[in-house]
C-alpha cells in the first residue's frame, strides 16, 4: 500500500494547518516540498489551481485545498477536531474561515510587495488587505478573551487555523506591526498552542 503524502511549501500557513492536523491525529505521512512559484513546480499537475497543500492518499488520489484536506483527515482518525453537532461544527468552521481569510489577505500583500515591481505596487489595495487582517485579529482577540480554546474544552480546527494565521503574520509583517503587542490575548493563545509539538515542529520557515 502506498504511503500518504502531503505536498507543501514550508512558508504556507495552509500547509502548516494540514501538517498540524495530521500530527495531532497521528496520521503517518511523507512531506514533499514543492514551491508553486518555481518554474519547475509539479503542483499544477496535481491541483489545477497550482496551490499547496495537496494531500496524496494511500490510493494515489489528490485532495485539495486545506479545508477539504482537513475535512478528509477528520474521517480517518481521532481525536475529533470538528464537533459532531452541525450547528457547533459551523461555529468552528466560521472561525477557521476567518483565519483563512486573514491568511488570504496576508498572502495578497506578500505577492504585491515581492512579485510586483515597486513602481506598480498599489498602496491603497495593500492597506485594504491590512484592514482585513486587523479587523479579523480584533474579532479573534475578542472571541478568545480569557479562554484557552476557541470552541469547547479541547483543541479544534478553529485553534489550528488561527495559530497558522498568526504564525504567518509574524513571519511576513514583523516590520509593519507587532501583532503580539497589539493583540496580547492572541499572543497568549499562540504561546499556549506552541507548547504542543505539532505546532512547534511546523513553524513556517523562509
Amino acid at each position: 500500500m502506498l504511503k500518504n503524502k502531503v505536498i507543501v511549501s514550508l512558508t504556507s500557513p495552509y500547509a502548516r494547518k494540514v501538517r498540524i492536523t495530521a500530527l495531532e491525529k497521528k496520521i503517518d505521512f511523507e512531506m514533499i516540498i514543492d514551491v508553486p512559484w518555481n518554474e519547475d513546480t509539479g503542483v499544477t499537475k496535481l491541483n489545477p489551481l497550482g496551490k499547496v497543500p495537496i494531500w496524496i492518499t494511500d490510493k494515489n488520489e489528490s485532495i485539495y485545498d486545506s479545508r477539504v484536506i482537513t475535512e478528509f483527515l477528520e474521517t480517518l482518525s481521532e481525536p475529533p477536531l470538528l464537533p459532531h453537532s452541525p450547528i457547533d461544527r459551523i461555529k468552528v468552521k466560521q472561525i477557521e474561515a476567518l483565519a483563512d481569510g486573514i491568511m488570504d489577505a496576508s498572502l495578497c500583500i506578500f505577492a504585491e510587495r515581492k512579485k510586483r515591481p515597486k513602481e506598480l505596487q498599489y498602496a491603497w489595495w495593500t492597506n485594504r488587505q491590512f484592514d482585513k487582517i486587523h479587523r479579523g485579529l480584533k474579532f479573534l482577540s475578542d472571541a478568545i478573551a480569557e479562554k484557552k480554546y476557541f470552541y469547547g474544552s479541547q483543541l479544534s480546527a478553529a485553534d489550528i487555523a488561527v495559530a497558522c494565521a498568526l504564525g504567518y503574520i509574524g513571519l511576513r509583517f514583523s516590520d509593519d506591526f507587532s501583532w503580539t503587542e497589539k493583540y496580547p490575548l492572541l499572543s497568549g493563545f499562540y504561546s499556549d498552542m506552541m507548547k504542543r509539538p505539532s505546532f512547534s515542529e511546523t513553524v513556517p520557515l523562509i
